[in-house]
């Protein structure tokens, strides 16, 4: 419970820093709380595990790399490289969530929309593992 409470205030922040044309702070403390979030959810052992495996090397660097230029007071340029890091670690989820949504009443109906399913299953076909 804990940790979806701090994953949630970290996206809440990340997303409010972003509104607020990249404000430094909100970014960082979203940035902290998402990955404290995270190690309390998944447990500290497999979070260590699931960023440090060898085949996800780069896209760790992308991620962590960008949370430091944030701390470090370069907000802008920090996103761009925590986006970047954060949709080569979880691109392996994709499907799983888009499935998750297209079963969901409002959402799923709006998946299917002409324009957008085509984009949809183009998210929702990865291979990738996790």
């Amino acid at each position: 419970e804990i940790g979806m409470g701090l994953t949630g205030f970290g996206v809440f922040f990340l997303f409010f820093g972003m509104i607020l044309f990249f404000d430094k702070a909100l970014l960082a403390i979203g940035n902290v709380l998402f990955v404290a979030g995270l190690a309390f959810v998944i447990g500290l052992e497999r979070t260590f595990r699931f960023f440090f495996q060898k085949h996800k090397m780069k896209a760790t660097g992308f991620f962590l790399g960008g949370v430091l230029i944030v701390l470090i007071g370069w907000p802008l340029i920090g996103m761009i490289l925590e986006i970047y890091g954060f949709f080569l670690l979880f691109r392996g989820f994709f499907p799983v969530v888009v499935g998750f949504i297209r079963r969901v009443p409002v959402l799923g109906s709006l998946l299917n929309l002409p324009g957008i399913s085509s984009l949809v299953d183009k998210v929702g076909e990865s291979n990738n593992m996790v």
